[in-house]
């Protein structure tokens, strides 16, 4: 970086500074001045004594608004964004100043709405006012109350960290802050834990996405199974994805199917159609939640685009080695890069570690020498690169001679010869790897009998089949000796377990 840096970027840096910390002040800013400010035109039209009543309450003067009571009309007035006087006096930290405008208020109106469809209740579990909150369920206020966008008070309280919500119930309002006081009240005064918001999500899947454990715990019993499944999207689902294991943890232990799949509806959303929690997670690079999900029983091969595949794009060795040990398919292919051999090792063709992990756990590898032409002359492309024809069943020896590729092909097939029998390269792969320093050694595998230890641990791997291989638990029950069974899994190469955590070539 340059040490020198001119005036204008200095004022130009000063500018921005302001900007974003006026901004910042803007969102802290309490609710009443932003919305006071809101509408300054309808303003002009509201009646004396409206404003004399909303500059008393503001002002947090008891004694004079008692002596403005008398003005009954002007407490049913709203200004331009639909504020009642009552609304004002809920978001005020004079729980007195409230009691005095219910009280001079009509009954009919405790329940009006801003034009944001906020109540007075809502407003008050949105801003933490918990005093002034039980005071109006005390009073009878509607503790389901939706707000414009469909979300209940308890939804704000469980989100509730200091700044208003404008998406919720006032349940949802509240679990979406999580402030486990006003959902205990809420729940107290007869709210539903069971009304989604307008997009479905009920107060469980918003304290579980933030993070709010204590506002989990109080909502855990009180949600039914059947409103989770009507949502189409489980609270381990959220948790997951907000990357907090902690509510995953509570979640497990109060049996939440680790393995609940996103509704279609749901999933059309991302353009990878997801459907597991493992997915979110993984996606996440979150290994605590990966480790609790897995062992929790969560299935790795689940989703259109496998979990793995994004580990591997990650280059995330404790995440790869992860799934791999709880079952994850090392021949999975690729919906969108579809190859004729297993689509997983073109993200390991720089990284010795990754591509033994493959190999180690059941890569097919004969189907990398597997082409159609042989000895015969390869069709000839005039480009290289992913295009929808090169893409269509591209055969390996296609892709390693890439010319951005072959440099390291004679690595690669040395390692993958170790994990076959008896093989035959095809006239383009042939002419690549004569031209690389390690092509003596793969002529001589390739031109002498491999050693029979080699091929007897093929055959075991062979009769074991891939699925177990896939899941190393198996071996523990096998009668045989520990080095055996070492032998078999190919301990001796894998190089993640031995410490070596970097495998460029």
């Amino acid at each position: 970086m340059d040490n020198y840096t001119s005036d204008e970027d200095t004022d130009e840096d000063f500018d921005t500074q302001l900007i974003i910390q006026q901004s910042l002040q803007d969102i802290h800013q309490p609710r009443t001045t932003q919305q006071a400010s809101a509408d300054e035109s309808f303003h002009s039209f509201l009646s004396a004594d409206y404003k004399k009543i909303l500059e008393t309450i503001e002002a947090g003067k008891e004694d004079a608004l008692s002596h403005l009571t008398k003005h009954h009309s002007a407490f049913d007035e709203a200004d331009g964004i639909g504020w009642l006087p009552l609304h004002r006096a809920a978001v005020q930290l004079n729980k007195n100043i409230l009691q005095i405008t219910l009280k001079a208020s009509k009954p009919s109106v405790w329940e009006q709405t801003t034009h944001n469809g906020e109540t007075p209740l809502f407003l008050a579990v949105s801003t933490c006012l918990l005093e002034n909150a039980r005071f109006l369920l005390l009073n009878g206020c509607n503790p389901n109350a939706k707000n414009s966008e469909g979300n209940s008070p308890l939804l704000t309280g469980a989100n509730a960290l200091g700044q208003a919500s404008d998406s919720s119930s006032i349940l949802l309002e509240a679990a979406s802050g999580g402030n486990p006081d006003s959902v205990t009240l809420l729940l107290e005064h007869g709210a539903d834990a069971n009304i989604p918001k307008n997009s479905g999500h009920l107060p469980i899947h918003v304290a579980a996405d933030r993070g709010h454990l204590l506002a989990l715990k109080i909502l855990v019993p009180v949600t039914d199974l059947a409103a989770i499944k009507q949502s189409g999207i489980s609270p381990v689902h959220c948790a997951a994805a907000g990357a907090h294991p902690e509510c995953l943890q509570l979640l497990i232990q109060e049996g939440f199917d680790v393995n609940f799949m996103l509704d279609q509806r749901i999933r059309k959303h991302y353009d990878d159609h997801r459907k597991s929690a493992l997915y979110f997670a993984v996606s996440n690079g979150d290994l605590s939640s990966v480790k609790l999900l897995l062992s929790a029983g969560a299935l790795p091969n689940q989703d259109p685009v496998n979990c793995l595949q994004i580990a591997l794009r990650m280059g995330n060795y404790e995440l790869i080695s992860l799934l791999l040990r709880h079952g994850a398919n090392v021949n999975y292919f690729c919906r969108v890069n579809p190859l004729h051999f297993p689509s997983a090792l073109q993200y390991t063709l720089k990284d010795e570690v990754m591509l033994r992990m493959l190999l180690n756990y059941g890569y097919n590898t004969e189907r990398c020498f597997d082409c159609p032409h042989g000895d015969k002359v390869h069709p000839c492309y005039t480009f290289e690169g992913w295009t929808s024809t090169v893409i269509k069943d591209t055969m390996f020896c296609e892709v390693i001679t890439l010319s951005w590729l072959q440099h390291l092909s004679g690595k690669v097939v040395r390692v993958m010869l170790d994990y076959v029998d008896q093989v035959r390269i095809c006239s383009k792969l042939k002419a690549v790897l004569q031209k690389q320093g390690l092509w003596s050694e793969i002529h001589f595998i390739l031109t002498n009998p491999r050693p029979l230890r080699h091929l007897c641990r093929l055959t075991i791997r062979h009769c074991m089949g891939r699925l177990r291989l896939r899941c190393p638990v198996f071996m523990s029950f096998l009668p045989l000796p520990n080095r055996l069974k070492a032998y078999v899994l190919y301990k001796e190469y894998d190089l993640y377990g031995q410490g070596i955590f970097t495998g460029t070539w």
